[in-house]
């Protein structure tokens, strides 16, 4: 399984679901994160105001940081590489990057309705 690295902005808390005037997309993210969660992912999130060595210590996040500044996260790695920045990923996305069949999804039979030279 792969992990995915999630580089927030400084936010009050570590989901940024806090507060009086809390951010919809962030809410919807944040539900989505515990879905993949739960479904066998990898995922860590790391805050710019309560674990800024994380940014520090990673070289992609710092380097990130230097060339684009706080106002550019999230920045959002998977295994080490720079996978999305500047908007948090959808559930489709992580699902993608987790390796999560998302429920629902069935394989397409690889048989054709071809057979010999007769062909619909």
């Amino acid at each position: 399984m792969k992990t995915i690295q999630v580089f927030d902005p400084a936010m009050c808390c570590s989901s940024g679901v806090c507060g009086v005037d809390v951010d919809q997309a962030l809410v919807t993210f944040s539900a989505d994160v515990e879905w993949a969660k739960q479904n066998g992912a990898k995922i860590e999130r790391l805050n710019l105001s309560s674990d800024p060595m994380a940014f520090v210590n990673n070289k992609t996040a710092s380097a990130f940081l230097e060339r684009s500044g706080a106002e550019a996260l999230p920045l959002i790695l998977v295994d080490g590489e720079m996978a999305l920045a500047g908007r948090y990923p959808n559930r489709t996305e992580l699902a993608r990057w987790a390796g999560i069949t998302p429920a629902g999804a069935e394989e397409k039979p690889t048989s054709s309705c071809c057979s010999g030279s007769k062909c619909c």
